[in-house]
This record gives structure tokens, sequence and C-alpha cells, in this order.
């Protein structure tokens, strides 16, 4: 995987194949997110809560907890399977008009392979906590993509 993290505000781009196709690594992303998102990165830590990504542009992505109560976590932006995803992420901000812009595109690459993108960005907008919010968030992504890697290989069989 390799990780752009030069300037405080820069979006962090991150790129790293999967071994399936487009489709279905795009289907892993944003329609079995649930059976993949680890609880550790949720906002309610519960290991039962249930991550979901409304299909289309102005779609929800929240987690609902095993009680039925939701944390809002952004929008969908774009819905344009199987290339491209792109939505407003504010997991860990306190108002929704603080979220960034997450893009994640997914490319045919040789042997039946999928180059997966990520582009997060807008951390200028945070003003001063936009230097510890992309700290995390590179985290975040660290600590993330080997559940999602491992769920294009077993949600294939």
């Amino acid at each position: 995987m390799n990780a752009q993290q030069t300037g405080v505000t820069d979006p962090i781009e991150l790129a790293f194949t999967v071994a399936c196709t487009p489709a279905h690594a795009f289907g892993v992303w944003a329609t079995r997110t649930a059976m993949w998102w680890p609880s550790s990165h949720t906002r309610s830590g519960d290991p039962a809560t249930v991550v979901t990504f409304e299909p289309g542009e102005g779609g929800r992505i929240y987690e609902r907890t095993p009680a039925g109560v939701q944390h809002d976590w952004g929008r969908i932006l774009a819905w344009e399977p199987p290339g491209r995803l792109v939505y407003l992420w504010h997991l860990d901000a306190t108002d929704p008009t603080d979220a960034t812009e997450v893009t994640v595109t997914f490319t045919p690459a040789e042997g039946g392979a999928t180059l997966v993108t990520i582009v997060h960005q807008g951390w200028e907008r945070l003003a001063a906590d936009g230097r510890e919010r992309r700290r995390r968030n590179l985290g975040g992504w660290a600590g993330l993509l080997s559940h999602y890697r491992r769920a294009t290989v077993e949600l294939a069989q």
C-alpha cells in the first residue's frame, strides 16, 4: 500500500490491489460493508453494530447499534458502480458540516485484479483541527484496509 502524507492538509492518497473484479471490489466496499467494517472503527464500538452505505447519490452512511441507535457518518455524493464512489465523511466530527471528502475508485488491473485508489481530502476546511484529524484518519485507514482486503477474498467464496 502506498500512502502520500507530505503536508498537513494535503489529501491522504492510498492505492493497493485486490484480487477480484472492480464490480466485486465496489460491492464489498459499498454494499457489504457490515460484513467487514471493524467495530473499532465505529462510534459505538459495539461488535454487533451494522454499517450501511445507502446506495445512490444522497444516500446516508451510518451505523446502527443492536439497540437501534443510529450514528450518521456521511452522505454519498457520487455512486457509480463499479468504478467510483465519492462521499462526505464526518465519522469523527461532532458537526456534519466538518465533513471531509473521500473518493474511492476501482480500476481494472492485470490478471483480473482491481486497483483501489482512495483520496481523502478537505482537511484545510477544518482550520486548526485539520492537522490532527488528518493524522488520526491516516492511522484509521491503516487499521481499516486490511479488513477490506481480506473481505474481498472471503466474500468471493
